[in-house]
């Protein structure tokens, strides 16, 4: 397992970029825009790290803005954290097994979600290319949020 990111989300993607940038002195690694989902995802390292930031080799800050107007209560405006494992699904078997709910399944073969007892939202991403889709995982619903 690898540490990838921490993600938080932003309201004004500006203001925030001045600060965690140009006072903070992160340094943007690399940003992704997507017109469908209607977001806008910046991806900031340390600086030293900025080169393994890009090959995304060193944890990372995301800053993710969404372009429609949302107000973050209840520490919404805080992601999630994210790894990377070998195996998704051997791994959320060994989670489910030791009692942990999947509460976003790896339908895909590529991403899940679970929860800390604190209610802190855990990513789940594949290393390398997603997994051929396979059951039970294909099928099974989300249970509550992530």
């Amino acid at each position: 397992m690898r540490y990838l990111h921490t993600m938080v989300r932003v309201a004004d993607l500006d203001k925030a970029l001045d600060f965690y940038v140009n006072k903070f002195g992160l340094v943007e690694t690399r940003r992704t825009e997507s017109e469908k989902g209607r977001f806008t995802l910046v991806f900031l390292a340390a600086p030293g790290d900025e080169a393994a930031g890009r090959d995304t080799k060193a944890p990372l800050l995301e800053l993710t803005y969404n372009w429609d107007p949302e107000t973050y209560t209840g520490a919404r405006n805080f992601g999630h954290l994210a790894y990377e494992v070998d195996d998704i699904y051997a791994t959320c078997q060994k989670l489910m097994d030791a009692g942990i709910t999947i509460n976003r399944p790896p339908r895909d073969g590529n991403m899940a979600f679970v929860k800390s007892p604190d209610g802190i939202s855990i990513e789940l991403l594949q290393r390398g290319p997603a997994k051929p889709v396979q059951e039970p995982w294909a099928s099974m619903p989300n249970t509550g949020t992530w």
